[in-house]
């Protein structure tokens, strides 16, 4: 799994199964083994921390940095593919504003 691919995870019955983002880099030896992602939903509420998203084969939708969330790699089912970069540094925007987060 790689930052940027988008995977058909089960993320519970909370969750449902579902596609997600990936944004966390791939954990080294030492790290745990651990997945971070971005949910993606197609009932979106047009807030301000929301990237629309279209792709062959998904209903339209978006992809929420309210729905960040870590889990192992045995809930993810399938990859179905890989994020274009202007949308992920989209994502990643919103991210940064969802937590708060500044750099430079």
């Amino acid at each position: 799994m790689k930052r940027g691919e988008i995977w058909l995870a089960d993320l519970g019955y909370t969750g449902k199964v579902r596609p997600v983002l990936i944004l966390s880099i791939q954990p080294g030896d030492q790290d745990r083994a651990l997945v971070t992602y971005v949910m993606r939903t197609t009932c979106t509420r047009l807030t301000n921390f929301e990237v629309p998203h279209q792709s062959r084969g998904l209903k339209p939708g978006a992809f929420d940095a309210q729905g960040i969330g870590t889990t192992d790699r045995s809930h993810f089912i399938r990859h179905l593919g890989v994020l274009e970069n202007d949308v992920m540094e989209q994502v990643e925007k919103k991210v940064c504003a969802w937590l708060g987060l500044t750099f430079g």
